[in-house]
């Protein structure tokens, strides 16, 4: 079954998780997490966003925050290639560091949004890293660590989180401590980690109610939230995505980007499309399927046919081009 297409709306509330490929490591040492950090930091403020979790294990990554106007796009795409380009320089590597692309579930701010803090911010301690709420308090390669003492991450707004805990900053740590240690005891929450019918409705015991009664239940793997939110959610990504497939930016279409890079650099629309390998063409061709995914929102499948190349070539090419965009190659 295809992939669908990721659900990347401006300022909703993401919950984003990043693996190495078959479950490698991505972070060998404290460098390389310092780096990860940094970056991230930088994307985020650029961006405009707003980080209210986050955790970095050896081989995962968990980062919860609520995207800008640009979307999550411009944190995490830029993040990640980034990064695994750093990645593979100084670890004397090649090939792909993530496994596929990151997986990002949009969440019912209202209703998930401290569950989803305590479950990040919990990591460590599940996996057996740390032991006590003390050692929590002190591991350096968590957002808890900053919302207790507000160190290193100056990005990430540990004020909003606890605007939702009662009394002054004092007062609202320690509501938020006593939220986390309580915590402790769930373990594993898989529905803080999907989305779908389960999720949605409140676990598999109210799905089968809803069946027995006779009731539908709106549902979508991207999305964490109840039907009416999953129902809020489709209907504005429908509307988006038709006013963006259609009009992109300023009126912009695919077909308007290949007219205009094709005649930038003097090469047919024709032969921009029989994918050739000649360096001229190649060089139209990624430039053509970067604005597109940029402008646009394309997947990398709806750039390929049409252009005539297969989706990994795209996937390449865009991947080349934001290289060459974001200065990665000068860390």
């Amino acid at each position: 079954m295809p992939r669908q297409a990721r659900l990347d709306i401006p300022g909703a509330l993401h919950h984003i998780m990043a693996r190495g490929i078959n479950r490698s490591a991505i972070f060998t040492d404290e460098e390389d997490k310092t780096r990860f950090l940094q970056r991230l930091g930088e994307n985020v403020t650029k961006a405009e966003a707003s980080i209210y979790a986050w955790v970095i294990m050896d081989t995962h990554a968990h980062i919860l925050f609520k995207s800008g106007k640009l979307g999550i796009s411009a944190v995490m795409r830029k993040l990640l290639t980034w990064y695994a380009q750093y990645y593979n320089r100084r670890h004397k590597r090649t090939g792909h560091l993530f496994e596929n692309r990151y997986k990002s579930i949009l969440c019912d701010e209202d209703n998930y949004l401290l569950a989803l803090v305590r479950y990040i911010h919990l990591n460590p301690v599940r996996a057996n890293l740390v032991t006590t709420m003390e050692q929590l308090n002190e591991y350096k390669w968590s957002g808890h660590r900053q919302i207790m003492e507000n160190t290193g991450s100056s990005w990430m707004d540990t004020e909003y989180i606890l605007s939702h805990f009662a009394g002054g900053v004092r007062k609202a740590k320690a509501a938020y401590m006593l939220f986390v240690k309580e915590g402790l005891e769930l373990g594993h929450v898989p529905e803080l980690t999907g989305g779908g019918l389960a999720r949605s409705s409140g676990g598999w015991s109210q799905v089968l109610s809803m069946r027995g009664r006779g009731e539908k239940a709106e549902h979508d793997e991207r999305i964490l939230g109840s039907s009416d939110f999953v129902n809020e959610v489709l209907s504005d990504v429908d509307d988006r995505q038709i006013r963006q497939m259609r009009h992109g930016t300023g009126g912009s279409t695919i077909e308007k980007i290949i007219a205009e890079e094709c005649k930038r650099r003097q090469i047919s629309p024709q032969e921009l499309k029989t994918g050739t390998k000649r360096r001229d063409v190649s060089e139209t061709r990624a430039l053509v399927a970067w604005r597109s995914r940029e402008e646009l929102g394309l997947s990398s499948a709806e750039i390929a046919r049409h252009l005539g190349v297969n989706t990994s070539c795209i996937a390449r090419s865009i991947e080349r081009v934001g290289v060459k965009l974001n200065g990665v190659r000068h860390v």
